[in-house]
């Protein structure tokens, strides 16, 4: 009897949320170098070393919180195509068994 192809679509939208959380918890490294360095070294820049903290811990927290949609994207991501996988098998078994 003709097989249909498994063809579960994977979405890779997870990795997407990754890497934006990786990049604002890099800037948000900087901002804490930032907050370490002496106002003589920074000229043109903000010197107030609270206002490098603030800034690190909001770009610390918006990234934790990527991480985290990225995480739960995943495991729903990884749901639906093994309940996919499961549904296909419970089709091709009545299939052979009808047979």
């Amino acid at each position: 009897m003709y097989e249909q192809p498994v063809a579960v679509a994977h979405s890779f939208m997870s990795r997407s949320f990754y890497f934006i959380a990786g990049a604002l918890l890099l800037f948000a490294l900087i901002a804490g170098g930032m907050a370490m360095v002496p106002s003589s070294f920074q000229p043109g820049l903000p010197a107030n070393a609270s206002l490098w903290r603030t800034i690190g811990l909001i770009f610390l927290l918006v990234g934790l919180a990527f991480a985290f949609v990225g995480v739960m994207t995943n495991l729903f991501e990884q749901v639906d195509r093994r309940s996919e996988e499961a549904r296909l098998a419970r089709r091709r078994s009545r299939r052979s068994g009808s047979e």
